[in-house]
């Protein structure tokens, strides 16, 4: 009954996280939208400083609130009876769309500063963001390539799962840090005569804004490093391959039970063996915290 209570408590707490990263990642985009609208001129696509302003609206939006829902996607509890292939698709695709408008982002910026014959890449923001950039692209490439497609062999994901998720978070991490960097780098240039130690309205707004993503990032790292959060190993570990493909960790299993004839006349100690074998590769994988 303790046990039960235990989980129960922790259940109401992962709800209530969850309603909090929600609630505070949505009112992020909003004051990156009032912000955008009541200060900056709103948006456009023309080379003007209106096409900017698309950068922290996709920045806030994919790059931290995307970024954010797809990290903890895996420890929703009422998605745990979905296949774990269908998780990994959600995974990735949130990944993909983050990526997308984080590059749209990217764009935006170059082209304003081209067409107002401004500087490139010579803040510590702009240096760090595109190195976030060029990161989360070679991380959401080796994750398809290791997780999702069914070649990598067992081991080799039960290895690099545990590389794969910290960096992830320390991806994640960096930026929540660069956002910071960027809104008050665009403070200090926008508000004239350097009225930023003034608290205008504007800087309070984006101090705001700032907080709140601080807090986001907080909460989203706070549930994917609890153990206790993390999704189950599913009963037999099986995971689902394409049509005439090998199961995956059957390979690994075979040469590592190279016991030949007893396998062999005893198919149902082959199957528990294997069965065994793949639960204790998908725990380790999952001794992380996807």
């Amino acid at each position: 009954a303790a046990h039960g209570a235990r989980k129960m408590e922790d259940y109401g707490r992962f709800l209530a996280l969850l309603a909090s990263a929600l609630l505070v990642g949505f009112v992020s985009v909003v004051l990156s939208l009032v912000w955008v609208f009541q200060y900056r001129g709103g948006l456009s696509w023309d080379g003007s400083s209106r096409e900017f302003n698309w950068h922290p609206i996709l920045i806030v939006m994919g790059f931290v609130f995307i970024q954010g829902i797809a990290i903890i996607v895996y420890r929703l509890p009422w998605t745990w009876k979905c296949s774990k292939l269908l998780m990994k698709f959600i995974h990735a695709g949130l990944n993909t769309i983050a990526l997308i408008l984080a590059i749209v982002a990217i764009v935006s910026a170059f082209d304003f500063h081209n067409a107002s014959n401004s500087p490139n890449m010579y803040s510590l923001h702009s240096w760090i963001g595109l190195t976030v950039v060029i990161l989360y692209c070679l991380q959401l490439f080796s994750g398809v390539a290791v997780f999702l497609l069914p070649f990598a062999p067992v081991r080799l994901r039960a290895a690099l799962m545990p590389i794969h998720v910290y960096s992830g978070l320390t991806i994640f991490g960096t930026v929540i840090a660069t956002a910071l960097m960027g809104i008050t780098e665009k403070l200090l240039f926008a508000l004239p005569n350097f009225s930023y130690t003034q608290s205008p309205p504007e800087a309070t707004l984006v101090n705001c804004l700032g907080v709140l993503l601080v807090i986001f990032g907080l909460i989203i790292l706070w549930m994917a490093s609890r153990p206790h959060w993390k999704r189950p190993p599913e009963e037999n570990a099986k995971i689902l391959s394409p049509v005439g493909a090998t199961p995956e960790g059957t390979e690994a299993e075979s040469t590592m039970t190279n016991s030949g004839n007893a396998d062999k006349s005893d198919p149902r100690s082959t199957t528990e063996a294997a069965r065994k074998e793949n639960i204790k590769f998908d725990e380790a994988g999952q001794r992380s915290t996807m």
